[in-house]
């Protein structure tokens, strides 16, 4: 089975961390760009951050730059999504993606790449 499953979420308060997993299974996650996306209730779905391939370029969404950082573990075969300073509007389902190649990623084109691979994503709840 080819496939991407999200993991980390869960309950946090204002100004605590998560982490987030992208693990993939059945293909090797080095020669994919990986962008990660939210969709909170109501709202459209919103692309939070990329990372390519081969040069490991990121970028951030305006909104989570400075307190969210995108990584990769090839030995994993996993992306991961630190997330610190977490606001309450940070609550969402977050899924990642992957797209096969090597891209100098930039998130506001993400939503826009025809994506190999979706997760089913993980629910992220900050609240006190």
């Amino acid at each position: 089975q080819l496939q991407l499953v999200e993991s980390g979420g869960g309950l946090v308060q204002p100004g605590g961390s998560l982490r987030l997993s992208c693990a993939a299974s059945g293909f090797t996650l080095d020669y994919y760009a990986v962008g990660w996306f939210r969709q909170a209730p109501g709202k459209e779905r919103e692309g939070v951050s990329c990372i390519s391939s081969s040069s490991g370029s990121t970028d951030y969404a305006d909104s989570v730059k400075g307190r969210f950082t995108i990584s990769r573990d090839n030995a994993k075969n996993t992306v991961y999504l630190q997330m610190n300073s977490l606001k309450p509007e940070d609550t969402a389902v977050y899924y990642c993606a992957a797209d096969y190649g090597a891209h100098e990623c930039v998130v506001p084109d993400t939503l826009s790449l025809p994506m190999d691979y979706w997760g089913k994503g993980t629910l992220v709840t900050v609240s006190s």
